[in-house]
Protein backbone atom coordinates (compact mmCIF):
# COMPACT_ATOMS: atom_id res chain seq x y z
CA UNK A 1 0.00 0.00 0.00
CA UNK A 2 3.04 2.13 0.98
CA UNK A 3 4.81 1.88 -2.34
CA UNK A 4 1.35 2.55 -4.36
CA UNK A 5 1.23 6.09 -2.66
CA UNK A 6 4.55 6.31 -3.24
CA UNK A 7 4.97 5.69 -6.51
CA UNK A 8 2.30 7.97 -8.01
CA UNK A 9 3.89 10.57 -5.79
CA UNK A 10 7.21 9.83 -7.07
CA UNK A 11 5.86 10.40 -10.69
CA UNK A 12 4.37 13.35 -9.99
CA UNK A 13 7.86 14.56 -8.67
CA UNK A 14 9.82 13.47 -11.77
CA UNK A 15 7.68 15.37 -13.87
CA UNK A 16 6.98 18.29 -11.96
CA UNK A 17 11.42 18.56 -12.76
CA UNK A 18 11.16 17.88 -15.86
CA UNK A 19 8.83 20.65 -16.50
CA UNK A 20 10.78 22.97 -14.80
CA UNK A 21 13.81 22.02 -16.65
CA UNK A 22 12.22 22.04 -19.96
CA UNK A 23 11.28 25.67 -18.88
CA UNK A 24 14.31 26.96 -17.38
CA UNK A 25 16.28 25.69 -21.02
CA UNK A 26 17.51 28.96 -22.78
CA UNK A 27 15.84 29.61 -25.34
CA UNK A 28 15.81 28.80 -29.10
CA UNK A 29 15.73 30.98 -31.96
CA UNK A 30 15.33 29.78 -35.49
CA UNK A 31 15.68 31.76 -38.90
CA UNK A 32 15.92 30.96 -42.66
CA UNK A 33 17.68 33.37 -44.21
CA UNK A 34 17.89 33.90 -48.32
CA UNK A 35 20.48 35.98 -49.56
CA UNK A 36 20.07 37.27 -53.12
CA UNK A 37 20.62 40.23 -55.07
CA UNK A 38 18.32 43.11 -55.44
CA UNK A 39 17.81 46.77 -56.69
CA UNK A 40 17.92 49.43 -54.03
CA UNK A 41 18.86 53.42 -54.85
CA UNK A 42 20.59 54.70 -51.60
CA UNK A 43 22.50 57.69 -52.69
CA UNK A 44 19.39 58.09 -55.16
CA UNK A 45 20.56 56.41 -58.18
CA UNK A 46 19.64 52.67 -58.70
CA UNK A 47 22.62 50.01 -57.94
CA UNK A 48 22.69 46.25 -57.22
CA UNK A 49 22.86 45.43 -53.42
CA UNK A 50 22.51 42.18 -51.43
CA UNK A 51 19.07 41.78 -50.02
CA UNK A 52 18.48 39.11 -46.83
CA UNK A 53 15.20 37.82 -47.48
CA UNK A 54 14.40 40.35 -49.56
CA UNK A 55 15.90 43.01 -46.84
CA UNK A 56 18.19 45.94 -47.39
CA UNK A 57 19.80 46.68 -44.78
CA UNK A 58 19.31 42.64 -43.77
CA UNK A 59 16.65 41.85 -40.51
CA UNK A 60 16.75 42.98 -37.32
CA UNK A 61 17.86 40.75 -34.60
CA UNK A 62 17.06 40.94 -30.96
CA UNK A 63 17.92 37.97 -29.09
CA UNK A 64 18.35 37.73 -25.05
CA UNK A 65 21.51 36.82 -23.08
CA UNK A 66 21.91 33.06 -23.43
CA UNK A 67 19.62 32.68 -26.66
CA UNK A 68 20.36 29.29 -28.72
CA UNK A 69 19.86 31.01 -32.45
CA UNK A 70 19.47 28.91 -35.41
CA UNK A 71 19.94 30.59 -38.67
CA UNK A 72 20.05 28.80 -41.68
CA UNK A 73 21.93 31.05 -44.41
CA UNK A 74 20.50 29.68 -48.60
CA UNK A 75 23.10 31.18 -50.71
CA UNK A 76 21.83 32.59 -53.79
CA UNK A 77 24.35 34.72 -54.97
CA UNK A 78 26.81 33.57 -58.54
CA UNK A 79 29.86 33.60 -54.98
CA UNK A 80 30.64 31.76 -52.25
CA UNK A 81 29.25 33.98 -49.55
CA UNK A 82 29.66 34.22 -45.67
CA UNK A 83 28.07 35.93 -42.39
CA UNK A 84 30.64 36.77 -39.84
CA UNK A 85 28.53 37.99 -36.39
CA UNK A 86 30.30 41.04 -35.43
CA UNK A 87 31.12 41.47 -31.56
CA UNK A 88 29.44 37.59 -30.67
CA UNK A 89 32.26 36.06 -28.70
CA UNK A 90 30.75 32.30 -29.93
CA UNK A 91 32.39 30.80 -26.45
CA UNK A 92 34.22 28.02 -27.21
CA UNK A 93 33.12 27.83 -30.95
CA UNK A 94 34.84 29.37 -33.56
CA UNK A 95 33.43 26.99 -36.01
CA UNK A 96 30.84 29.10 -35.90
CA UNK A 97 32.56 32.47 -36.65
CA UNK A 98 31.91 32.92 -40.48
CA UNK A 99 35.33 33.68 -41.67
CA UNK A 100 37.54 32.20 -44.21
CA UNK A 101 40.44 31.29 -41.74
CA UNK A 102 37.24 28.96 -39.18
CA UNK A 103 34.64 28.18 -42.45
CA UNK A 104 34.56 26.87 -45.83
CA UNK A 105 32.76 29.50 -47.85
CA UNK A 106 28.86 28.65 -48.89
CA UNK A 107 29.06 28.24 -52.74
CA UNK A 108 26.37 29.26 -54.91
CA UNK A 109 22.85 27.50 -54.93
CA UNK A 110 24.10 25.80 -51.14
CA UNK A 111 23.33 26.63 -47.73
CA UNK A 112 24.88 26.42 -44.05
CA UNK A 113 23.38 26.58 -40.46
CA UNK A 114 25.10 28.38 -38.08
CA UNK A 115 24.22 27.37 -34.40
CA UNK A 116 25.46 29.90 -31.97
CA UNK A 117 24.73 31.04 -28.51
CA UNK A 118 24.50 34.70 -27.24
CA UNK A 119 26.58 33.52 -24.18
CA UNK A 120 27.32 36.05 -21.00
CA UNK A 121 26.45 39.25 -22.78
CA UNK A 122 24.61 42.43 -23.89
CA UNK A 123 24.49 45.52 -26.02
CA UNK A 124 24.37 46.08 -29.50
CA UNK A 125 26.16 44.20 -31.91
CA UNK A 126 26.26 43.67 -35.78
CA UNK A 127 26.32 41.18 -38.20
CA UNK A 128 27.78 41.47 -42.19
CA UNK A 129 29.04 39.29 -44.70
CA UNK A 130 32.61 38.39 -44.20
CA UNK A 131 33.39 36.86 -48.38
CA UNK A 132 35.40 39.02 -50.99
CA UNK A 133 33.81 42.93 -51.16
CA UNK A 134 29.83 42.00 -50.12
CA UNK A 135 30.04 43.90 -47.25
CA UNK A 136 30.73 47.11 -49.67
CA UNK A 137 26.97 45.65 -51.32
CA UNK A 138 25.05 45.03 -48.02
CA UNK A 139 23.99 41.84 -46.58
CA UNK A 140 24.51 43.47 -43.00
CA UNK A 141 22.26 44.42 -39.77
CA UNK A 142 21.44 44.96 -36.45
CA UNK A 143 21.95 42.14 -33.58
CA UNK A 144 21.00 43.31 -30.27
CA UNK A 145 21.58 41.17 -26.94
CA UNK A 146 18.77 42.22 -24.06
CA UNK A 147 19.24 41.42 -20.85
CA UNK A 148 17.51 38.49 -19.05
CA UNK A 149 15.02 39.20 -16.27
CA UNK A 150 17.16 38.87 -13.24
CA UNK A 151 19.49 40.90 -14.53
CA UNK A 152 19.07 44.56 -13.59
CA UNK A 153 20.53 47.37 -16.34
CA UNK A 154 22.15 51.08 -14.97
CA UNK A 155 19.25 52.68 -16.13
CA UNK A 156 15.92 53.17 -16.28
CA UNK A 157 14.55 51.15 -18.76
CA UNK A 158 13.76 53.25 -21.84
CA UNK A 159 10.13 54.08 -23.21
CA UNK A 160 11.96 52.80 -26.57
CA UNK A 161 14.62 51.79 -28.69
CA UNK A 162 15.79 52.92 -32.15
CA UNK A 163 18.99 50.77 -34.20
CA UNK A 164 20.93 52.84 -36.23
CA UNK A 165 23.32 51.73 -39.10
CA UNK A 166 25.40 54.28 -39.73
CA UNK A 167 28.25 53.88 -43.08
CA UNK A 168 29.86 55.48 -45.80
CA UNK A 169 28.60 53.89 -49.72
CA UNK A 170 29.66 53.76 -53.15
CA UNK A 171 27.59 54.30 -56.28
CA UNK A 172 30.17 51.26 -57.68
CA UNK A 173 28.92 48.07 -57.42
CA UNK A 174 31.17 45.58 -54.81
CA UNK A 175 32.45 43.75 -57.90
CA UNK A 176 34.01 46.99 -59.15
CA UNK A 177 35.48 47.90 -55.73
CA UNK A 178 36.81 44.69 -55.30
CA UNK A 179 38.76 44.94 -59.12
CA UNK A 180 39.83 48.08 -58.19
CA UNK A 181 41.63 46.80 -55.14
CA UNK A 182 42.71 43.44 -57.16
CA UNK A 183 44.46 45.78 -59.75
CA UNK A 184 46.64 47.93 -56.97
CA UNK A 185 44.47 50.39 -56.39
CA UNK A 186 42.84 52.02 -53.03
CA UNK A 187 39.28 52.72 -52.86
CA UNK A 188 37.87 56.27 -54.39
CA UNK A 189 36.79 58.53 -51.34
CA UNK A 190 33.17 57.02 -50.68
CA UNK A 191 30.31 59.02 -52.34
CA UNK A 192 27.86 59.17 -49.44
CA UNK A 193 26.70 58.21 -46.05
CA UNK A 194 23.98 56.13 -44.97
CA UNK A 195 21.59 55.61 -41.99
CA UNK A 196 20.15 52.37 -42.01
CA UNK A 197 20.84 52.13 -45.77
CA UNK A 198 18.98 55.40 -46.70
CA UNK A 199 19.74 59.21 -46.73
CA UNK A 200 16.41 60.19 -45.14
CA UNK A 201 14.80 58.10 -42.60
CA UNK A 202 12.43 59.09 -39.49
CA UNK A 203 12.52 58.42 -35.95
CA UNK A 204 9.30 58.93 -34.06
CA UNK A 205 9.36 59.60 -29.97
CA UNK A 206 7.19 60.92 -27.95
CA UNK A 207 8.25 64.32 -26.13
CA UNK A 208 9.68 64.21 -22.46
CA UNK A 209 10.04 60.73 -23.26
CA UNK A 210 13.63 59.03 -23.19
CA UNK A 211 14.73 56.65 -26.38
CA UNK A 212 18.13 54.55 -26.49
CA UNK A 213 19.73 54.53 -29.36
CA UNK A 214 22.19 52.06 -30.73
CA UNK A 215 24.28 53.31 -33.01
CA UNK A 216 26.90 51.18 -35.63
CA UNK A 217 29.28 52.16 -38.21
CA UNK A 218 29.26 49.45 -40.74
CA UNK A 219 30.68 51.60 -43.56
CA UNK A 220 33.71 50.49 -45.01
CA UNK A 221 36.53 52.52 -44.84
CA UNK A 222 35.44 55.98 -43.04
CA UNK A 223 35.14 57.09 -39.63
CA UNK A 224 31.89 59.02 -38.29
CA UNK A 225 31.24 61.44 -36.08
CA UNK A 226 27.00 61.43 -35.07
CA UNK A 227 24.86 63.67 -33.36
CA UNK A 228 21.40 64.88 -32.63
CA UNK A 229 20.39 68.44 -33.47
CA UNK A 230 19.81 69.94 -30.30
CA UNK A 231 19.56 67.02 -28.31
CA UNK A 232 22.15 65.53 -25.76
CA UNK A 233 23.60 62.03 -25.51
CA UNK A 234 23.85 60.22 -22.22
CA UNK A 235 26.07 56.74 -23.29
CA UNK A 236 25.39 53.95 -21.53
CA UNK A 237 27.06 50.90 -23.07
CA UNK A 238 29.69 50.07 -25.19
CA UNK A 239 29.68 46.98 -27.31
CA UNK A 240 28.86 45.32 -24.31
CA UNK A 241 30.58 46.74 -21.42
CA UNK A 242 28.15 49.63 -19.47
CA UNK A 243 30.32 52.59 -18.89
CA UNK A 244 30.16 56.04 -16.91
CA UNK A 245 27.67 57.56 -18.21
CA UNK A 246 28.99 60.80 -19.50
CA UNK A 247 26.61 63.44 -21.49
CA UNK A 248 28.40 64.12 -25.21
CA UNK A 249 27.21 66.82 -27.90
CA UNK A 250 28.69 64.28 -30.63
CA UNK A 251 30.76 61.02 -30.42
CA UNK A 252 32.74 59.52 -33.08
CA UNK A 253 32.05 56.34 -34.07
CA UNK A 254 35.07 54.37 -36.24
CA UNK A 255 34.74 51.65 -38.52
CA UNK A 256 33.38 48.53 -37.07
CA UNK A 257 32.34 49.99 -33.21
CA UNK A 258 29.34 49.82 -31.79
CA UNK A 259 27.73 52.85 -29.01
CA UNK A 260 24.43 53.44 -27.34
CA UNK A 261 22.97 56.14 -25.87
CA UNK A 262 19.66 57.67 -24.06
CA UNK A 263 18.50 60.59 -25.65
CA UNK A 264 15.57 62.80 -23.75
CA UNK A 265 13.20 64.43 -26.08
CA UNK A 266 13.30 67.36 -23.75
CA UNK A 267 12.88 69.90 -26.74
CA UNK A 268 10.64 72.05 -28.17
CA UNK A 269 7.78 70.18 -30.34
CA UNK A 270 9.46 69.93 -33.84
CA UNK A 271 11.96 67.64 -36.24
CA UNK A 272 15.66 67.43 -35.18
CA UNK A 273 18.50 66.48 -37.56
CA UNK A 274 20.12 63.12 -36.38
CA UNK A 275 23.38 63.59 -38.15
CA UNK A 276 26.48 60.98 -39.67
CA UNK A 277 29.55 62.81 -41.34
CA UNK A 278 32.97 61.96 -42.07
CA UNK A 279 35.49 62.44 -39.81
CA UNK A 280 39.12 62.87 -40.46
CA UNK A 281 39.08 64.06 -44.07
CA UNK A 282 39.39 67.23 -46.05
CA UNK A 283 36.18 66.24 -47.76
CA UNK A 284 33.40 66.25 -45.42
CA UNK A 285 30.15 63.85 -46.33
CA UNK A 286 27.28 64.01 -44.54
CA UNK A 287 24.43 61.64 -43.88
CA UNK A 288 20.79 62.83 -42.17
CA UNK A 289 17.72 61.17 -40.73
CA UNK A 290 15.11 63.15 -38.63
CA UNK A 291 14.39 62.91 -35.10
CA UNK A 292 10.11 63.24 -35.35
CA UNK A 293 8.57 64.18 -31.80
CA UNK A 294 5.00 62.89 -32.71
CA UNK A 295 3.42 66.46 -31.55
CA UNK A 296 5.95 68.35 -34.09
CA UNK A 297 3.63 70.13 -36.60
CA UNK A 298 7.51 71.49 -37.99
CA UNK A 299 9.64 70.19 -40.03
CA UNK A 300 13.52 70.21 -40.07
CA UNK A 301 14.93 73.38 -41.60
CA UNK A 302 17.75 75.21 -42.00
CA UNK A 303 21.72 74.00 -42.10
CA UNK A 304 22.89 70.56 -41.04
CA UNK A 305 24.55 71.22 -37.31
CA UNK A 306 28.20 71.01 -38.02
CA UNK A 307 30.77 68.00 -36.65
CA UNK A 308 34.05 68.99 -34.99
CA UNK A 309 36.92 70.29 -36.01
CA UNK A 310 39.28 67.94 -37.94
CA UNK A 311 41.50 67.52 -34.44
CA UNK A 312 42.64 64.28 -33.65
CA UNK A 313 43.61 65.36 -30.26
CA UNK A 314 40.01 66.05 -29.43
CA UNK A 315 38.61 62.69 -30.92
CA UNK A 316 41.29 61.24 -28.72
CA UNK A 317 40.34 62.89 -25.43
CA UNK A 318 37.10 61.41 -26.01
CA UNK A 319 37.87 57.97 -26.30
CA UNK A 320 39.89 57.88 -23.03
CA UNK A 321 36.62 59.19 -21.27
CA UNK A 322 35.00 56.16 -22.23
CA UNK A 323 34.99 54.40 -18.82
CA UNK A 324 33.95 50.77 -16.99
CA UNK A 325 30.94 51.64 -14.54
CA UNK A 326 32.79 49.47 -12.04
CA UNK A 327 29.31 49.34 -10.17
CA UNK A 328 26.77 47.52 -13.16
CA UNK A 329 26.13 44.18 -13.79
CA UNK A 330 27.50 42.25 -17.04
CA UNK A 331 25.26 39.60 -18.79
CA UNK A 332 26.12 37.78 -15.71
CA UNK A 333 24.67 38.65 -12.06
CA UNK A 334 28.59 40.32 -10.55
CA UNK A 335 30.01 43.40 -10.83
CA UNK A 336 31.95 43.99 -14.33
CA UNK A 337 34.62 44.94 -12.43
CA UNK A 338 35.35 42.19 -9.96
CA UNK A 339 37.68 40.64 -12.64
CA UNK A 340 40.93 42.78 -11.68
CA UNK A 341 42.54 43.07 -15.07
CA UNK A 342 45.19 45.48 -13.86
CA UNK A 343 46.92 43.56 -11.35
CA UNK A 344 47.24 40.11 -13.61
CA UNK A 345 50.63 39.54 -14.95
CA UNK A 346 51.04 39.58 -19.11
CA UNK A 347 52.21 36.40 -20.35
CA UNK A 348 53.36 38.07 -24.29
CA UNK A 349 53.29 41.20 -25.79
CA UNK A 350 52.72 41.63 -29.19
CA UNK A 351 53.59 44.96 -31.25
CA UNK A 352 51.60 44.83 -34.97
CA UNK A 353 52.19 47.72 -36.76
CA UNK A 354 50.63 47.82 -40.08
CA UNK A 355 52.05 49.11 -43.50
CA UNK A 356 50.87 49.90 -47.24
CA UNK A 357 53.88 47.62 -49.18
CA UNK A 358 53.90 47.08 -52.50
CA UNK A 359 54.62 43.90 -53.51
CA UNK A 360 55.12 42.18 -57.14
CA UNK A 361 53.94 45.30 -57.98
CA UNK A 362 50.87 45.77 -56.44
CA UNK A 363 49.56 47.76 -53.28
CA UNK A 364 49.03 45.34 -50.11
CA UNK A 365 48.34 45.74 -47.22
CA UNK A 366 50.30 44.16 -44.00
CA UNK A 367 51.13 43.54 -40.27
CA UNK A 368 54.57 43.10 -39.07
CA UNK A 369 55.37 43.12 -42.92
CA UNK A 370 53.22 39.96 -43.59
CA UNK A 371 50.18 40.67 -46.00
CA UNK A 372 47.85 37.29 -45.29
CA UNK A 373 46.28 35.28 -47.87
CA UNK A 374 43.75 33.05 -47.50
CA UNK A 375 44.62 29.18 -48.18
CA UNK A 376 42.14 27.47 -49.60
CA UNK A 377 41.46 25.08 -46.73
CA UNK A 378 40.30 27.13 -43.76
CA UNK A 379 42.94 27.39 -40.92
CA UNK A 380 40.43 26.02 -38.64
CA UNK A 381 39.99 22.67 -40.69
CA UNK A 382 43.64 22.57 -41.11
CA UNK A 383 44.55 22.43 -37.24
CA UNK A 384 41.59 20.07 -36.84
CA UNK A 385 42.90 17.32 -39.23
CA UNK A 386 46.14 18.16 -38.51
CA UNK A 387 46.87 18.88 -42.20
CA UNK A 388 50.69 20.76 -42.86
CA UNK A 389 51.48 23.06 -45.04
CA UNK A 390 48.17 25.67 -44.86
CA UNK A 391 49.46 28.17 -42.09
CA UNK A 392 52.68 29.31 -40.64
CA UNK A 393 52.98 29.99 -37.63
CA UNK A 394 56.21 31.22 -37.71
CA UNK A 395 55.56 33.83 -40.45
CA UNK A 396 54.63 36.39 -38.40
CA UNK A 397 56.87 38.28 -35.98
CA UNK A 398 55.83 39.46 -32.16
CA UNK A 399 57.41 42.97 -32.99
CA UNK A 400 58.16 44.88 -36.14
CA UNK A 401 61.07 44.61 -37.87
CA UNK A 402 62.81 45.98 -41.25
CA UNK A 403 62.78 44.12 -44.60
CA UNK A 404 60.73 43.65 -47.40
CA UNK A 405 56.86 42.66 -46.72
CA UNK A 406 55.80 39.08 -47.77
CA UNK A 407 52.59 37.02 -48.35
CA UNK A 408 51.70 34.14 -45.69
CA UNK A 409 48.73 32.23 -43.81
CA UNK A 410 50.14 33.98 -40.70
CA UNK A 411 48.89 32.66 -36.98
CA UNK A 412 49.96 33.97 -34.17
CA UNK A 413 50.50 30.94 -31.49
CA UNK A 414 49.13 31.47 -27.88
CA UNK A 415 47.84 28.95 -25.01
CA UNK A 416 44.82 29.24 -23.35
CA UNK A 417 44.43 31.20 -20.52
CA UNK A 418 47.46 33.31 -21.69
CA UNK A 419 46.77 36.97 -20.78
CA UNK A 420 48.21 39.00 -23.13
CA UNK A 421 49.17 42.45 -24.02
CA UNK A 422 48.92 43.77 -27.84
CA UNK A 423 49.53 46.81 -29.35
CA UNK A 424 48.93 48.04 -32.34
CA UNK A 425 51.53 50.34 -33.81
CA UNK A 426 50.20 53.37 -36.77
CA UNK A 427 53.16 54.49 -38.10
CA UNK A 428 50.79 55.66 -41.45
CA UNK A 429 48.92 58.92 -41.88
CA UNK A 430 45.29 57.14 -41.76
CA UNK A 431 42.95 56.20 -39.15
CA UNK A 432 43.03 52.86 -38.47
CA UNK A 433 40.40 50.04 -36.99
CA UNK A 434 40.99 46.85 -35.40
CA UNK A 435 38.91 43.62 -34.26
CA UNK A 436 39.24 40.82 -32.45
CA UNK A 437 36.64 38.06 -33.52
CA UNK A 438 35.62 35.61 -30.24
CA UNK A 439 36.78 38.49 -27.30
CA UNK A 440 35.84 41.77 -26.24
CA UNK A 441 39.17 43.46 -24.63
CA UNK A 442 40.90 46.19 -22.42
CA UNK A 443 41.71 49.20 -24.38
CA UNK A 444 44.13 50.08 -21.89
CA UNK A 445 45.95 53.26 -23.79
CA UNK A 446 45.84 55.75 -26.92
CA UNK A 447 49.28 57.78 -27.73
CA UNK A 448 50.64 59.53 -29.87
CA UNK A 449 53.97 58.55 -31.80
CA UNK A 450 56.22 55.39 -31.11
CA UNK A 451 54.93 53.17 -28.10
CA UNK A 452 57.85 51.81 -26.38
CA UNK A 453 57.82 49.84 -22.56
CA UNK A 454 57.57 53.39 -21.00
CA UNK A 455 54.57 53.83 -22.30
CA UNK A 456 52.83 51.64 -19.91
CA UNK A 457 52.75 54.40 -17.32
CA UNK A 458 50.01 55.91 -19.53
CA UNK A 459 47.62 53.03 -19.19
CA UNK A 460 44.39 52.70 -17.27
CA UNK A 461 44.21 49.92 -15.07
CA UNK A 462 41.80 50.52 -13.18
CA UNK A 463 38.16 51.19 -15.55
CA UNK A 464 39.27 50.56 -19.04
CA UNK A 465 36.36 49.58 -20.55
CA UNK A 466 35.95 46.26 -22.51
CA UNK A 467 35.06 46.08 -26.38
CA UNK A 468 35.97 44.20 -29.59
CA UNK A 469 37.20 46.89 -31.88
CA UNK A 470 39.69 49.57 -31.53
CA UNK A 471 40.33 52.64 -33.34
CA UNK A 472 44.34 53.52 -33.75
CA UNK A 473 44.99 57.01 -34.58
CA UNK A 474 47.14 58.30 -37.09
CA UNK A 475 51.30 58.38 -36.21
CA UNK A 476 50.00 56.88 -32.94
CA UNK A 477 49.36 53.33 -30.56
CA UNK A 478 46.92 52.02 -29.23
CA UNK A 479 47.45 48.99 -26.13
CA UNK A 480 44.91 46.91 -25.24
CA UNK A 481 44.87 43.39 -22.72
CA UNK A 482 43.28 40.12 -23.73
CA UNK A 483 41.94 37.19 -21.65
CA UNK A 484 42.40 34.21 -23.58
CA UNK A 485 39.74 32.04 -22.07
CA UNK A 486 37.99 31.26 -25.60
CA UNK A 487 39.79 28.35 -27.45
CA UNK A 488 39.98 27.91 -31.25
CA UNK A 489 41.37 29.85 -34.15
CA UNK A 490 40.30 33.67 -34.08
CA UNK A 491 40.37 36.35 -36.61
CA UNK A 492 42.56 39.59 -35.48
CA UNK A 493 41.78 41.87 -38.57
CA UNK A 494 41.52 45.33 -39.64
CA UNK A 495 37.90 46.27 -39.52
CA UNK A 496 38.92 48.72 -42.36
CA UNK A 497 37.52 46.31 -45.21
CA UNK A 498 39.95 47.25 -48.23
CA UNK A 499 42.54 46.71 -45.65
CA UNK A 500 41.38 43.54 -44.49
CA UNK A 501 40.81 42.14 -48.35
CA UNK A 502 44.65 43.12 -49.01
CA UNK A 503 45.97 41.57 -46.23
CA UNK A 504 45.93 43.62 -42.93
CA UNK A 505 44.42 40.57 -40.80
CA UNK A 506 45.96 37.64 -38.88
CA UNK A 507 44.73 35.15 -36.94
CA UNK A 508 45.23 34.04 -33.22
CA UNK A 509 45.83 30.24 -32.20
CA UNK A 510 44.33 29.80 -28.99
CA UNK A 511 45.65 26.54 -28.08
CA UNK A 512 45.36 23.64 -25.13
CA UNK A 513 46.73 20.35 -26.23
CA UNK A 514 43.68 18.62 -24.01
CA UNK A 515 40.61 18.18 -25.56
CA UNK A 516 37.91 19.10 -23.82
CA UNK A 517 34.80 19.65 -23.92
CA UNK A 518 34.69 22.30 -21.09
CA UNK A 519 37.31 24.23 -23.23
CA UNK A 520 35.80 23.88 -26.85
CA UNK A 521 32.99 22.38 -28.62
CA UNK A 522 33.53 19.29 -31.31
CA UNK A 523 33.77 20.10 -35.07
CA UNK A 524 29.50 20.21 -35.75
CA UNK A 525 28.09 17.58 -37.99
CA UNK A 526 26.77 20.05 -41.05
CA UNK A 527 30.41 21.67 -41.15
CA UNK A 528 31.08 22.48 -44.75
CA UNK A 529 34.40 20.73 -45.92
CA UNK A 530 36.69 22.22 -48.86
CA UNK A 531 40.24 22.58 -50.07
CA UNK A 532 42.41 19.49 -48.54
CA UNK A 533 39.99 18.83 -45.71
CA UNK A 534 37.08 17.47 -48.69
CA UNK A 535 37.02 13.83 -48.11
CA UNK A 536 37.70 13.91 -44.00
CA UNK A 537 35.35 13.22 -41.55
CA UNK A 538 34.92 14.46 -37.84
Amino acid sequence: MGKAILLPLFCTILAFWSVCLVRGEDAYRYFTWTVTYGTASPLGTPQQVILINGQFPGPRLDFVTNDNVIVNVINKLDQPFLITWNGIKQRKNSWQDGVLGTNCPILPNQNFTYKFQTKDQIGGYTYFPSTLMHRAAGGFGTLNVWQRSVIAIPYPKPDGDFSLLIGDWFKQSHKALQQTLDSGKPLPFPDGVLINGRTQTTFSGDQGKTYLFRISNVGLKTSLNFRIQGHKMKLVEVEGSHVIQNLYDNLDVHVGQSVSVLVTLDQPAKDYYIVASTRFNRQILTGTAVLHYTNSHTPVSGPVPAGPAYGIHGSMLQARSFRWNLTANAARPNPQGSFHYGKIATTKTFVLANSAPIINGKLRYAVNRVSYINPDTPLKLADYFEIPGVFDMNAIQSVPSDGPAFFAASVLPTNLHDFIEVVFQNNENTMQSWHLDGYDFWVVGYGSGQWTGASRAKYNLVDALTRHTAQVFPNSWTAILVSLDNQGMWNLRSAIWERQYLGQQLYLRVYNPVKSLANEYDMPNNVLLCGKAVGRHP
